[in-house]
């Protein structure tokens, strides 16, 4: 029997990363990628590798993660969507598919990637919100962090923003804003790539910045040290969620 040609398929998969080790597969640990890849093979009869565009970390979520992977199977890519989310579990939804070219790399071909980090900011907790947001009881200056991380935008050595050492720590920031809706505070930032950690540690230090316990200048001093881990303690995972992988075309329609 004639094999049928190698096609590329691309998919848009939102999660909830409260219960997984992040995204890229580890043996013997849960993954968003581990669970994609076994909802595939189920679904295809095949063994797929899926490349995503963000390696969230462990209890990370994703509202625009993107995955593409190589595959035989004739399904068509909304029988893909439906077929695929029968198989994943509750927390994982693909939310759109196409086919794609088949040198598309989901990370490789990406040119920005954006991400949210929210905080609660009340006197007292939101439990509705606990597994997606970082709750700070002491009211911030978001005036003041938005100051400060005006200095992030443009290319610079993100070393103090990471535990990361050695070359490579070169970024390019796009955009970091800080805004306020009654107690839920956001930070959004856009870059054509992130380091490990780097925006839970700045979202930390512009806490800091916030609260009064450090000033924008200390917070542009911080930038330009170059010194991993300077930024100090990150903010937890679960405020953190990769909203959108941008492309040079658009992938779905």
């Amino acid at each position: 029997m004639e094999r049928l040609p190698l096609r590329k398929l691309a998919l848009l998969v939102e999660y909830a990363g409260t219960s997984y080790h992040g995204f890229q597969s580890q043996s013997g640990l849960p993954t968003i990628q581990s669970e994609i890849e076994r909802g595939l093979e189920r679904l295809t009869g095949e063994r797929v590798r899926v490349v995503g565009a963000g390696r969230t970390d462990a209890g990370v979520h994703a509202e625009g993660q993107v995955v593409s992977f190589s595959t035989y199977s004739s399904l068509s890519p909304q029988t893909v969507l439906r077929g695929l989310n029968h198989y994943l579990r509750p927390a994982i939804a693909v939310k759109a598919a196409s086919e794609v070219a088949i040198d598309f790399n989901a990370r490789r071909n990406a040119v920005s990637r954006e991400y949210r980090y929210t905080v609660v900011n009340s006197a007292t907790p939101s439990p509705l919100k606990e597994e997606y947001a970082y709750h700070v009881p002491v009211p911030v200056a978001a005036d003041a962090m938005n100051e400060a991380g005006q200095c992030l935008l443009g290319k610079h050595d993100f070393a103090s923003f990471t535990g990361a050492t050695g070359r490579g720590t070169v970024r390019e920031v796009y955009r970091a804003e800080i805004s306020k809706e009654r107690e839920l505070v956001f930070f959004d930032m856009a870059a054509s790539s992130f380091l490990p950690k780097q925006v839970r540690a700045t979202v930390g230090a512009l806490l800091r910045v916030g609260l009064h316990k450090l000033t924008p200048d200390g917070f542009r001093q911080m930038l330009e040290a170059k010194k991993p881990g300077l930024a100090g303690p990150v903010v937890p995972a679960r405020g953190l969620c990769l909203m959108r992988v941008n492309y040079r075309q658009e992938i779905f329609s």
